[in-house]
């Protein structure tokens, strides 16, 4: 092959459309994997458009039924005529062989869409005026080429594989019920509900402004990293770095942010935040603090660290702060297909990735005390593509001075609403917010998952008179 040649192999693209036609039984793999574009010459790029036309009208693929379909649309003679058509099958005894000639053809079709996309990055880095830009077009290039290779196929059960790898994983649970547990969240009433946050999992924690949504996804990022040894990705769309590592300082040390933004700490803060500030250090968190990025950037990145690093979780805060590929100012209908297309690309990563991803959300503005599925903003798609789908619910954070002096509500009070749970059961976990602290703990008295919400009346916590307590000084060297 030439040096100034595209990569392409002749004999192996004729050989693979011989064997099309020589083995009705490969006929449909072959059909289903190829695009007409993983062929180098036109004349082949035609043959393999009218063997699908032909296997769609559920016509038996020949030489006769081809050169007809051929001739018909008048590309015949473009396609090689009658000669080459005969050719084809004459090149090859048998079609035993065609899955190496099926990997030659898409491994140059690959080299050639790299090369052309090499090619406009160049073009564009010429004339780009942002780094970001150039960089985010590179990216996106690169990212449609893998995600066009990324197909699966239609299988059948009969080899018995899948099933039994099922009957394996339920005999590993049955003799240790641990052994599959995912990622814990430090929460042990979430984690009994959900076994762990499982990899490839998408996880949406949705909730009103102020309710606590960055510092509950943070509670679950600092188990993860400080107590687990886990390595965790942090995009942070809205707060900035500094923030986020003051956030989780003084959750991990157990000491009041208010009182170290005042200057109020005493000797034992001190020793407390120079022991989480060591852990902090150790630990293998990463956090970008962009504040608009897209998900293919996203993916790009954690494709980075997963190499380097290893990665076992990663967050995203929030959905809505996240940008699409289409530039400008879009229509709300057009921002609900953004939107759509954010989650979506979001859980392709979450399963590519094999970690789970924990994504915020905002809700709309609702007159309901309780949220809804439906409450999620601008896309429902949300909720589609979501495995699991929390709400949070801090009746203290409306609650006016008079509530609150009556006993009607408890500050502090809060609730975990499981909406939706794929793989598992929905329920509510009764927590805690330490707002000084920035930190959801467990409450130790716990009803059944689907139990009425009590968690606003006063005597819960009268039952349970050591929780206060059990949660005043939050331990740092697990």
């Amino acid at each position: 092959m030439p040096n100034n040649q595209m990569p392409h192999n002749m004999d192996a693209e004729r050989a693979l459309l011989g064997c099309v036609l020589l083995d009705e039984n490969i006929q449909s793999d072959l059909l289903e994997r190829l695009k007409e574009d993983d062929f180098y010459d036109e004349g082949h790029r035609l043959v393999l458009a009218a063997m699908k036309a032909i296997y769609a009208g559920r016509k038996t693929i020949d030489l006769v039924t081809l050169t007809d379909e051929l001739d018909r649309e008048g590309k015949l003679e473009r396609a090689g005529g009658v000669q080459a058509i005969t050719e084809l099958s004459a090149l090859i005894p048998s079609a035993a062989n065609y899955k190496q000639y099926l990997e030659i053809v898409r491994r140059d079709s690959v080299n050639r869409f790299l090369i052309r996309a090499s090619k406009d990055i160049i073009e564009n880095s010429m004339k780009s005026p942002e780094e970001r830009d150039a960089i985010g077009y590179a990216e996106k290039l690169v990212y449609d080429i893998s995600k066009r290779e990324d197909s699966g196929s239609l299988a059948g059960l009969a080899d018995g594989d899948v099933i039994e790898e099922v009957i394996s994983k339920f005999e590993m649970i049955q003799n240790d019920p641990s052994s599959c547990r995912g990622l814990e969240t430090g929460f042990r009433h979430l984690d009994r509900i959900t076994n762990g946050l499982q990899k490839s999992d998408l996880i949406v924690i949705a909730a009103r402004p102020g309710m606590g949504k960055t510092s509950l996804a943070m509670n679950i990022v600092e188990n993860a990293c400080l107590r687990k040894g886990k390595v965790a990705a942090v995009f942070s769309l809205e707060m900035p770095r500094v923030q986020i590592v003051q956030r989780l300082l003084c959750a991990y040390a157990g000491v009041s942010m208010s009182n170290a933004l005042s200057g109020k700490l005493n000797g034992k803060d001190w020793k407390n935040l120079m022991r989480a500030s060591d852990q902090l250090r150790k630990s293998k968190l990463f956090i970008d603090d962009s504040s608009r990025v897209t998900p293919a950037e996203i993916l790009s990145k954690c494709r980075r660290l997963s190499t380097s690093e290893g990665l076992d979780l990663i967050m995203i805060d929030y959905i809505q702060l996240m940008g699409g590929e289409e530039k400008g100012r879009s229509s709300p209908e057009n921002r609900q297909q953004e939107i759509a297309s954010i989650t979506r690309d979001l859980k392709v990563m979450a399963k590519e990735l094999n970690v789970p991803v924990i994504a915020l959300s905002q809700l709309r503005r609702i007159q309901t005390k309780e949220a809804q599925l439906s409450d999620l903003r601008e896309s429902g798609a949300i909720e589609q593509d979501a495995d699991i789908v929390m709400f949070i619910n801090r009746p203290d954070v409306g609650a006016t001075p008079e509530e609150l002096a009556k006993g009607n509500i408890v500050k502090g009070a809060a609730e975990l609403v499981i909406a939706k749970h794929r793989n598992g059961e929905t329920g509510r976990i009764q927590l805690r917010f330490l707002g000084e602290q920035t930190k959801f703990v467990d409450v130790e008295a716990q009803g059944e998952p689907n139990e009425a919400p009590e968690y606003r009346k006063k005597r819960d916590f009268a039952e349970n008179p050591t929780a206060e307590e059990a949660f005043s000084e939050i331990p740092i060297d697990e």
